[in-house]
């Protein structure tokens, strides 16, 4: 701990760098460890040092880079998906304006027809078009999504799932048409399919087929897209479905590692693509739990992949994360207090170490965020990166008896789970076993009953409910004619295409899925012959087939 003493502080006036003062005038060093503290004995100090290790370095406990936020702030990433992609580009030319410079990425969200796989004109689609997210069905929409916008020089993340490679394949095709070298493009996507057995439901083919159409998408972009994280291994759905903060640690990882196996099955080497895996978890209301997740699941990644898969390269290692506040905290009852919660459970995200970060709008239990509330989420960000002081010394709160332990704790739960997931065959397994919606559903039901028993406090829900009948927010509408015109859209572009080529392409991608190739050239061919995402969906559909029926309970 710093201390105002004639050793560790400085007053204000002095000339020390003032990213290193705090606004009392102490000097804060760079990194505390067992030299910054008293020990009662001579091997205390040692003892700390080799359960936690250093910033950047095996086990990653304290962080993936030396200098975490000192020489590399977190990226903002902003959620922004409505309506048409021209409503979307708009929202997301707003967010770059607003971000006055910090380091921002865009986060995509789709609608729920975009995340089946079927057209806005599918009949099963009717209702449902740009209400959840943007509506994406061809090559076009794309352009029109990140039109104007430097895709070669800001990030892109996109979340979607089922159809992940056909997306994908349609923005690699919408950068070549713009001629620009695809080996520039920066971004993630999300493309865990796994998780949607666990929790969300938004799949399309079988648990095998959906595996293996993940690794296509994990080789190509190990050939051809160098700066592009090709999966982000998803808790946040996990625990958005009712699991504790010890399922999500476990269930995501053991997916990270099914599909390294997978990977490592088709011939490819673990260091070739292990740099590009990325993951994605929730920061929820239990503050120091959720700092401890991420302090545990470096370790956890980084032993797994040093130990059971054999890597080699130190960047393979690492366990780069994006965080994103608990949607399934906000609460529609005094929608002005989810300000409050993002800003706790954002700062726990940070001090567990996060790459990028998103802060949820206080409106988005009751609608889409308005361009106000986006406004002072990021700003959440901002204040929290500008006035707080996280940024000034690495790790902050290691070495605390509290955090450690707890971090202790939480490693050996999640690595007892995961022992009980390889003993069932694997994920795969387990997902046709019922074992991961059971689990979570044994929770969730849990925290709904210590909700309803008052042993769980939610303010303004079960407690301190002054002011519920109150109007606080306006809530942003999505007009039924963004459905209407993006099937007028939709119907123009087919019949202004050529039908032939068409065929063609499609024939391409049933015989690529037939022969077990990789489908990922004959989609990204396909979108450049104007095929729409639901007739790539289907084709592929057709040699694997829908998953329809669940896991037996």
């Amino acid at each position: 701990m710093a201390t105002p003493d004639s050793t560790n502080s400085t007053r204000s006036g002095s000339s020390a760098d003032p990213s290193h003062v705090s606004l009392s005038g102490y000097l804060i060093d760079p990194l505390y460890g067992p030299d910054n503290v008293p020990t009662t004995t001579p091997g205390d100090a040692a003892q700390v040092d080799d359960r936690i290790g250093t910033p950047g370095q095996y086990p990653y406990t304290r962080g993936v880079h030396p200098g975490m936020y000192r020489t590399r702030g977190w990226t903002m990433r902003q959620f922004a998906g409505f309506g048409s992609a021209d409503d979307t580009n708009a929202r997301f030319k707003y967010l770059l304006e607003n971000a006055k410079g910090t380091n921002t990425g865009l986060s995509t969200a789709f609608d729920l027809p975009t995340l089946m796989g079927r057209d806005s004109d599918d009949p099963l689609s009717a209702g449902e078009v740009g209400r959840c997210g943007v509506a994406i069905d061809t090559i076009e929409d794309m352009h029109r999504l990140y039109a104007d916008i430097p895709v070669d020089t800001v990030t892109v993340s996109q979340t979607i799932n089922g159809p992940a490679c056909v997306i994908w394949a349609m923005y690699i095709a919408m950068a070549k048409q713009r001629d620009i070298d695809v080996a520039t493009l920066g971004g993630t996507l999300q493309n865990d399919i796994l998780k949607e057995f666990h929790s969300q439901n938004e799949f399309i083919y079988p648990p095998e087929a959906s595996v293996k159409l993940v690794v296509d998408t994990i080789e190509y972009a190990a050939q051809h897209l160098p700066r592009w994280n090709s999966v982000s291994i998803s808790g946040y759905h996990i625990r958005e479905a009712g699991s504790t903060a010890t399922q999500e640690l476990a269930f995501t990882l053991r997916d990270g590692m099914e599909y390294v196996e997978a990977a490592i099955r088709r011939g490819l080497d673990v260091d070739m693509f292990a740099p590009r895996l990325s993951f994605f978890f929730n920061a929820h209301n239990e503050f120091f739990e959720e700092i401890c997740k991420l302090r545990a699941a470096r370790r956890i990644w980084a032993t797994a992949m040093r130990e059971r898969f054999g890597a080699k390269s130190d960047r393979s290692l690492l366990m780069r994360t994006h965080v994103q506040t608990a949607g399934c905290s906000l609460t529609e009852q005094q929608p002005l207090n989810n300000i409050v919660r993002v800003a706790y459970q954002a700062m726990a995200g940070v001090l567990g170490g996060c790459q990028s970060l998103h802060t949820d709008s206080m409106d988005e239990t009751l609608g889409l965020p308005t361009e106000t509330a986006v406004r002072v989420a990021l700003r959440t960000q901002q204040i929290l990166a500008e006035e707080t002081g996280v940024t000034r010394t690495v790790d902050p709160l290691g070495g605390s008896w509290f955090i450690e332990a707890l971090t202790d704790r939480m490693q050996a739960d999640a690595d007892s789970i995961i022992k009980t997931i390889d003993d069932m065959g694997g994920v795969v397994q387990g997902i046709h076993k019922g074992f991961f919606r059971r689990s979570i559903a044994e929770a969730s039901y849990r925290f709904g009953q210590e909700m309803e028993a008052g042993d769980r406090v939610i303010v303004g829900v079960n407690a301190f409910q002054e002011g519920n009948d109150d109007q606080q927010v306006e809530i942003l509408q999505i007009d039924h004619e963004v459905e209407s015109t993006q099937c007028d859209r939709l119907a123009a572009f087919k019949n202004a295409r050529d039908d032939d080529m068409v065929a063609r392409a499609l024939d391409a991608i049933r015989a690529a899925a037939k022969a077990d190739e990789n489908v990922m050239p004959t989609l990204v061919e396909g979108a450049l012959a104007n095929c729409t995402l639901g007739e790539m969906v289907q084709a592929m559909g057709d040699v694997y087939g829908r998953y329809t029926s669940g896991p037996e309970w």
